[in-house]
Parts: C-alpha cells; sequence; structure tokens
C-alpha cells in the first residue's frame, strides 16, 4: 500500500506533459469529438485523455449541457494560460527564424590579439555598420591563452595563435598565415642597402613580449649564426613596438599581416634570417556554433581577414 502510494505521488510530480496540447485542443472545440478529429484520435481515445486531463487537475473541465459541454470556471480560467504555454513551446521547439539584420540588436565580445584592432578593426566595424547598424563590437585585450572567458560566455570570439591551453571543445578556424618582419622609420640607415643578418643584429632593438622575456625566435636564429641583437626596450603590444620605432633609431620585429595599417609611413624588410610562420585562427564555443547572428559575424571576420593584406 506505501508503495502505491509512493509511485502516485511520483507520477503525479511529473505529469504528462502532452496533456497540454490535448488541454488545448478541447479548450478550443469545447467539443470531445471536435478535438478528437484536430487530433487525429478516436472518440473513445479523446475521452480517456478527457479523463486522465481530470484526475490531473482534479477538475471536471468540460461538463454536460444539454447536447454539449460547456466548460467550468476552472477551464475557462486556464484557457488562456494553457493557450500561450502551448504557443511557447511550439516557438521553443521550432527551427530558428531567418536571420534578419537589419532587425538585429546585440553586442558582440571578441578578445583579439596584438594589432588586430588597429588593423582589422575599421574595416570590420563598417562592414557591421552597413549590414547591421543594431550591432555593436566590444574589443577586449588578451593578456593570455586562457580559454575560460569563451567556455563561460564573458567572450563570443576570439582570434590568436591556438595554443596547447585551448580548451578541446573550442571551434577553431585558420584565418591567415603571418610572419615577423622588421620595421623601422623613413630614413633609418637600414632604409637602403642590403641587410645581412650581422648589420640587422648591430641595431637596437625592440622586444615585444606579455611575460617580459626578451628572446624569441629571431634571437635564437640569431644565435645558430653566432650573433646576438641588443635589445634595448620591452613593451607589451605590436602598436608600442610601432611607435617607438616611428619616432626613433630602434628596429621593432613584428608580425607582418597583423601591422598592415599600422606601418603606414614606415619602412618594412624581409628579416634577414628564416624564422617559422604561424596561423591566426579564430576560436568560439560550441553553443554558439549554430547561433545565426554569430555565424554571420565569423563570416564577416573571416572575410575581412582575407581581403586585408
Amino acid at each position: 500500500m506505501y508503495g502505491s502510494k509512493r509511485c502516485y505521488r511520483s507520477a503525479m510530480a511529473t505529469p504528462d506533459l502532452n496533456l497540454l496540447l490535448t488541454l488545448d485542443v478541447l479548450l478550443a472545440e469545447g467539443s470531445v469529438a471536435g478535438a478528437a478529429r484536430r487530433l487525429r484520435l478516436s472518440p473513445s481515445a479523446m475521452s480517456r485523455a478527457l479523463a486522465r486531463l481530470r484526475e490531473t487537475t482534479g477538475d471536471p473541465l468540460l461538463v454536460r449541457a444539454g447536447r454539449g459541454l460547456v466548460p467550468t470556471p476552472r477551464a475557462i480560467e486556464l484557457r488562456e494560460r494553457v493557450a500561450q504555454l502551448v504557443q511557447d513551446g511550439k516557438e521553443v521547439l521550432r527551427p530558428a527564424r531567418k536571420l534578419e539584420l537589419g532587425q538585429l540588436q546585440r553586442t558582440f565580445t571578441l578578445r583579439t590579439s596584438e594589432g588586430f584592432v588597429e588593423n582589422f578593426g575599421p574595416e570590420l566595424i563598417a562592414r557591421v555598420g552597413a549590414q547591421a547598424p543594431g550591432v555593436r563590437l566590444c574589443f577586449v585585450q588578451k593578456p593570455d591563452k586562457d580559454s575560460a572567458p569563451l567556455r563561460d560566455g564573458i567572450v563570443d570570439l576570439e582570434t590568436g595563435v591556438v595554443g596547447n591551453a585551448a580548451a578541446p571543445e573550442l571551434r577553431v578556424q585558420a584565418l591567415f598565415r603571418d610572419r615577423f618582419i622588421g620595421v623601422v622609420r623613413t630614413g633609418h640607415p637600414l632604409c637602403k642597402g642590403r641587410i645581412t643578418p650581422a648589420r640587422y643584429a648591430a641595431g637596437r632593438h625592440i622586444y615585444f613580449s606579455r611575460q617580459g622575456r626578451d628572446r624569441g625566435p629571431v634571437d635564437e636564429a640569431l644565435a645558430a649564426l653566432g650573433l646576438e641583437r641588443r635589445i634595448v626596450t620591452i613593451v607589451g603590444s605590436f602598436p608600442a613596438a610601432l611607435a617607438l620605432a616611428r619616432a626613433s633609431d630602434l628596429i621593432a620585429s613584428v608580425p607582418e599581416r597583423h601591422t598592415g595599417n599600422l606601418r603606414a609611413g614606415m619602412h618594412s624588410f624581409t628579416l634577414p634570417v628564416a624564422t617559422p610562420e604561424f596561423t591566426v585562427s579564430l576560436l568560439w564555443h560550441p553553443r554558439l556554433h549554430a547561433d545565426p547572428a554569430h555565424r554571420w559575424l565569423r563570416g564577416l571576420v573571416r572575410d575581412v581577414c582575407a581581403g586585408l593584406k
């Protein structure tokens, strides 16, 4: 006996939500036969469903009046609420509507690597504004390669070189290949003549590092030739390195694609030592993969990065 009561309470705690659709149709039709036709059920099956609804709600819902049925006060009270619940359920289960960019109101947060905003930001903002004026882009700095902001939903998109610290579930798409080049001010001695490894190493250099390191691939390539460059300052961003080089005789070594706009009016040259190229990628969390607006923005980022050389 005790076990039967426990099963009954368990069933009552988790009602059959399919009954909502049946109740909605019954209350709209006011007829067992009419509801059966709409739901393509037999009258006897619909009568059994009404019996279940009466048991579940504790109310007759529809009662005999002459030859027809009339709703009880409880049924009248429930009619609009049930209709709205059924409509909301249909909206939840319906495929996403076609994206209307002109009506889209949304802010996307992008965590980007050094130089991305300065070089690709203007074109990306212009394209977003032309297609979806209600969309706002929020660019935030990328101090590390921690994937938590993407995983926690703080960031919508991220750009950078994929490292071992990236969460394995993240979606990744390559944007472009990049390489380091040398940059000096116009009129710098390196603007003329052949730049040899020894001549390059003999200059005074700016080094980029977020962690304060003072050696990288360029230094390893020089060391293989028995050379060492003189690092006179360390900065935390490529724009800062280029600003210093523009106003002095210092030499900056920066990524070519990431700094295209920033190097305007300066002299750029191929490094006299071989350094590995690297791939800059776009990263996002899988929960946003199918989102139409997010997919549209990803496409814009890819197009802008492919178009700006």
